[in-house]
């Protein structure tokens, strides 16, 4: 080896020992010893002819750490290229080797399709001291920086007594001192001494403690690593002496098994093994066992870098703006968790990060693809935004403006009189665009008289009962833009001179008691007359009455008059013959008079009979409306009136089945239509009328229809969108929360575009269901919804949406959402019947595919029904053909989503094969038999033995669920001849045949004279065998458990216990028994560390036998939520 003294030429790392050049290296780095304080030099050439693009070099010290990334005073890194030759120089130099340089060091060129790497090691020496020491350097101020050169002589001005002459420090060897050391010692002393990989210091030090074997048995050995991309294969060969000898392999010290992954294969003296697709698991320390002898390498697997096929792009936008940063990479595995990021997003110099803090930056992938979305770009987001893979980068730029904000409709000045209503509207073009309202400067604070709205793109101030304060000028400012729109209100004072009012006199007849002639009154001798003259006029008019031309002042008596101020009544008590005559009244005041003459004719009872009688009753009476306590009713005047006029009409009402009226007027009501109040919602009511004249009062009139007082219910409440397509919105809401007695016919739902008035109905008829899907409209367009509950009463007030509804198609991500029971194996009996309803969510409809084992499913045997949220599959009699592993792809676009379902179709099992008896002594018979070949395609549970005397044939049970392949039947009667049969059983039930024994067992009849036979000493000497294997076990962590098994031999056999081949010796934790052919090991309180493969040897001079089981030791839940 060469070991450097100074600086190495470059040129001179691999002239004393050649070395065969492969893949792209022309020439690679040699291990060296380096002396500490000396500088270091190590040279790579890279041959570039057959590459397409510059190669990457990286230096890495021990297996992953890239000490290019530690580039500065003591890591030094050069690169060259020459142009004629095509070769790259890389050059790594450590300036002043420290002891904690030394350890295993690699370098790796990669390309775009092409990669290689190769290693070297460095041991550092410390430098012998020669010559005198330089007494100067001890007067060096180390902490002056830049004038460390100038000499201190500040240390000679101490007192003698504090100076120490400095004792000479021995040398140490620091590998001799390890080599020493116990192994919990081996940190200390490397942070002690400065070594810093500690992975290369124990790697020397394993090589220096083990003494180098010579071996006959490799011709070639591993070499010392390998390195492989992900995904690809990679082959380790080695060369044998003997042809025959066998070869193990060993990943991390476990043995492997042929696989279709790990192709192990023997050719002459070569012996290969071939690892399949590697993937990072595969990164380990292989070896090959021949015999006694061993050879190791290491493997390295390296995940080809990502690169960027799809660049950024910049962008132009406005505030408030989405913008969307899209690449595409090479890998549709690449992704980005902040622990080992393959893509990584930058602005300007800072790292954007999904944190619940920052809701500004969204991140999405899909597949290859993958996007940084800025919801509302604004301002600050002016700048560079970079992505960065382990193979690439990118950049886009981003500019952001200010956005304009047009003036759509502006308002003007406004006049108002007093008390009336003020109105400011204007129209901007961003509805989100907020703004303040001014008068004179100052902010318009909202009240109960002043009220301020934004809807939409609409800005509206509304001033009801407006005052003369309230008149100036009025502006709104939007907020974040330099822009206001303004406008005055002037407020109209009217001012009215007082005019005092002057109306003509009038007289307002209407004269009571019965008309035969105009102006005539016919009185019935001993009743009472009152006659009421309603009066108007401004002024007060005075009011004068006369019978014939005699003036009638009186105020009290018999005949008197009552003057009111708006009215004046004629009084005249126990009308007799003289009463009779012309009266008048005339009133008068500055702006007219008015006369009105009327004659009184008094008459006797037999004479009024002549000439009038009461009115027939109304006719058609009925009800026209009802609300929730009232009735509206109408009905038409009689058709004789009696002979005198009628003066109204007297309004009855009852229950429907009640005898009993309730009256509704005590004062007469002149109209022909009545509204009735104060009734019960939900009650029958009839209604019948009388007319009143100046006779009396008639007849009542024919009852109405019956009729019942109800009221629209309240408006449907909380109405919410279940689903928006491209044409339809599916609304739903809940019942009114008030119904009545009028009940519920069902519902009218209404729409209308954003913008007009006119509401469009989307049913014609009520619909019972508290959902509806509104067809048919405008895609794109913003519409709004109504609701409205239909009675016998009419609609009820509408349920509204508060904002409008965009018409188009929600993207949703397609998502299985696979039942519990699903996600484990599904087992079924053949015969019965499978049904499957997989729920899925994805808009617009997904599309929906079964496969079965990788094909598409045979819709002859499965049937598969689709909806737009989920899917069934059936079977209607499951056959053992059915079984496999079914895959749901639920697709939309270029995203989807799978879901895989193992379902198995379970049978009876075959019969058992080859019973036959093994043994017969005394009363006992031993059998064996083999398993079925078909077992149901599931797990044999067990076997039901059954013999029968061959003289009778009658069968009867010995066992049943045996779980093992041989059994020993007892209590046997002597002399008889016995047949056995054992039927297989699993989860559905026993096999349909049995398997009849081969040959039978006699029970023989011992003599009854004794015989004495000649004593021979019966061999006991055997080969270890074991009667009781071990048996797989799990149990909990902490709670000591036991393996036992049976043994047999002689000479007494020696039990080895071993844990995952290697053997367990005198561990205080392992308690190890062996009473009388049965072996047990105790484990005391056992951890996860100990789960494995646990095994138990029985050797002797005759043989030897081994059992091996399956320890699992289940983590108790707390455990596992650490």
């Amino acid at each position: 080896m060469p070991e450097p003294t100074g600086e190495l030429p470059p040129a001179e790392a691999g002239e004393n020992e050649p070395h065969e050049l492969t893949g792209l290296f022309v020439e690679k780095p040699e291990s060296v010893t380096a002396i500490a304080g000396k500088d270091a030099v190590f040279v790579v050439k890279v041959d570039s002819t057959t590459l397409t693009r510059k190669p990457t070099m990286k230096w890495l010290k021990g297996k992953w750490m890239d000490i290019g990334s530690k580039a500065g005073k003591h890591f030094q890194f050069k690169e060259t290229y020459d142009r004629n030759t095509k070769i790259y120089t890389y050059e790594m130099k450590i300036v002043k080797v420290v002891p904690g340089d030394a350890g295993g060091y690699r370098c790796e060129v990669s390309a775009k399709d092409k990669c290689d790497s190769c290693t070297f090691e460095i041991d550092v020496e410390v430098a012998e001291q020669e010559g005198p020491a330089d007494i100067l350097s001890a007067f060096k101020r180390t902490d002056a920086g830049e004038d460390e050169g100038n000499l201190d002589f500040s240390a000679l001005l101490k007192a003698a007594k504090k100076t120490k002459k400095p004792e000479p420090e021995e040398e140490i060897d620091v590998w001799e001192l390890l080599k020493s050391a116990h192994p919990s010692e081996y940190e200390k002393i490397a942070f002690k001494y400065g070594i810093t990989d500690l992975r290369g210091m124990l790697k020397r030090l394993k090589k220096m403690r083990v003494e180098p074997k010579v071996s006959d048995e490799f011709l070639k050995r591993l070499e010392s690593n390998y390195t492989v991309n992900k995904g690809k294969k990679i082959v380790l060969t080695v060369e044998l002496t003997d042809p025959n000898a066998e070869a193990k392999w060993l990943k991390n010290g476990q043995e492997i098994k042929p696989s279709a992954k790990y192709i192990m294969e023997a050719n002459g003296n070569l012996r290969t093994l071939t690892i399949n697709k590697c993937s990072l698991a595969d990164d380990a320390a292989y070896e090959c066992v021949v015999r006694e002898d061993k050879c190791f390498t290491e493997v390295f697997v390296k995940e080809p870098p990502i690169t960027i096929t799809k660049l950024l792009d910049d962008y132009h936008v406005v505030v408030g703006e989405r913008v969307e940063f899209e690449i595409e990479v090479s890998e549709e595995g690449a992704h980005c968790t902040f622990i080992m990021c393959y893509v990584i997003w930058m602005f300007e110099n800072l790292e954007l990060t999904r944190d619940d803090k920052n809701t500004k930056y969204r991140f999405k992938k899909d597949g290859k693809r993958h996007w940084l979305i800025i919801q509302e770009a604004q301002l600050e987001d002016n700048g560079m935004f970079y992505v960065f893979t382990n193979g690439g980068h990118s950049k886009g730029e981003l500019i952001v403006e200010e956005k304009e904000l047009e003036v759509l409709q502006s308002f003007a000045d406004l006049t108002v009189k007093s008390a009336e209503q003020a109105l400011f509207k204007c129209e901007v073009s961003d509805e989100k665009v907020t703004g303040k309202w001014f008068k004179d400067g100052v902010e318009v604070q909202p009240s109960d008289r002043i009220k301020i709205t934004h809807i939409g793109r609409m800005h509206r101030l509304v001033i009801d009962n407006v005052k003369p304060q309230d008149a100036g000028d009025y502006t709104f400012i939007p907020d974040g833009y330099a822009l206001s729109i303004s406008a005055k209100l002037n407020f109209l004072e009217i001012k009215i001179d007082y005019v005092p009012r002057q109306e003509p006199p009038k007289i307002h007849l209407d004269v009571g008691g019965n008309k035969v002639a105009q102006n005539t009154i016919i009185v019935v001798a001993g009743n009472k007359l009152r006659l009421d003259v309603e009066i108007t006029g401004e002024p007060a008019p005075t009011v004068s009455w006369k019978k014939q031309d005699k003036p009638l002042t009186e105020v009290e008596g018999r005949v008197r008059v009552e003057n009111k101020k708006d009215s004046s009544s004629f009084i005249i008590e126990g009308a007799e013959r003289d009463d009779e005559g012309n009266y008048s009244i005339t009133v008068t005041n500055p702006a007219g008079e008015d006369k009105a003459n009327l004659y009184i004719k008094i008459i006797d009872v037999p004479a009024l009979h002549l000439y009038l009688d009461v009115p027939d009753p109304p006719e058609h009476v009925k009800c026209t409306g009802v609300g929730e306590d009232c009735a509206t009713i109408t009905w038409e005047p009689p058709k004789f009136d009696g002979g005198a006029p009628l003066k109204g009409y007297l309004m009855e009402r009852k229950k429907k089945g009640s005898s009993r009226w309730t009256k509704l007027n005590f004062e007469v009501y002149e109209g022909t239509t009545y509204e009735a109040k104060r009734m019960i919602e939900g009650v029958l009511y009839e209604m019948r009328v009388y007319a009143v004249n100046g006779v009396g009062i008639s007849a009542p009139s024919v009852h109405s229809k019956p009729f019942m007082p109800i009221a629209p219910t309240s408006e449907p409440t909380k109405l919410t969108v279940d689903d928006v397509t491209d044409t339809t919105c599916s609304l739903k809401w809940l019942a009114p929360e008030r119904i009545g007695a009028g009940g519920l016919d069902g519902y009218m739902i209404e729409f209308c575009k954003e913008g007009e008035t006119e509401w469009h109905p989307a049913n014609t008829d009520p619909v019972e269901r508290q959902s509806f899907v509104v067809r048919n409209l405008p895609t794109g367009e913003k519409v709004n919804f109504r609701v409205v509950a239909v009675n016998i009463a009419g609609r009820s007030p509408p349920a509204l949406l508060s904002q409008p509804v965009t018409v188009r198609e929600i993207m949703e991500h397609p998502k299985i959402r696979l039942p519990r029971e699903l996600r484990t194996k599904y087992i079924r009996k053949v015969g019965e019947k499978l049904n499957l309803l997989i729920p899925f969510q994805g808009k617009p409809r997904p599309l929906v595919q079964w496969f079965k084992d990788g094909q598409p499913v045979d819709e002859k045997k499965v049937g598969v029904r689709n909806t737009n949220v989920d899917t069934i599959l059936f079977i209607r009699s499951a056959e053992r053909e059915h079984s496999g592993k079914y895959t749901l792809v639920v697709k939309i676009e270029n995203m989807e989503d799978t879901a895989t379902i193992d379902i198995r179709v379970v049978d009876k099992p075959g019969a058992p094969t080859k019973v036959h008896v093994t043994d017969v002594w005394g009363f006992n018979a031993a059998l064996e038999w083999t398993a079925p070949r078909d077992d149901g395609n599931t797990e044999i549970t067990g076997y039901t033995i059954q013999k029968a005397d061959k003289k009778t044939m009658e069968w009867f049970t010995v066992y049943e669920h045996n779980r093992r392949t041989h059994c020993t039947v007892s209590d046997l009667i002597i002399g008889n001849e016995y047949m056995f049969r054992v039927y297989s059983e699993n989860l559905v039930g026993l096999s349909e045949d049995p398997c009849m024994s081969k040959n039978t067992a006699v029970i023989s009849k011992t003599d009854t004279a004794h015989k004495v036979s000649p004593y021979k000493e019966m061999d006991m000497n055997c080969a270890p065998k074991f009667t009781a294997p071990l048996v797989d076990r799990s149990v909990t962590m902490g709670y000591s458990t036991a393996i036992s098994c049976a043994v047999r031999g002689f000479p007494k056999p020696k039990i080895i216990w071993m844990k995952n081949k290697m053997i367990i010796g005198d561990d205080p934790k392992f308690l190890m028994q062996n009473n009388q052919g049965v072996v047990t090991l105790n484990i005391r309180k056992p951890s996860t560390f100990d789960s494995g493969k646990y095994t138990c040897k029985a050797v002797n001079e005759l043989g030897e036998d081994a059992v091996e089981c399956k320890l699992e030791i289940r983590a108790t839940p707390h455990e596992k939520k650490e």
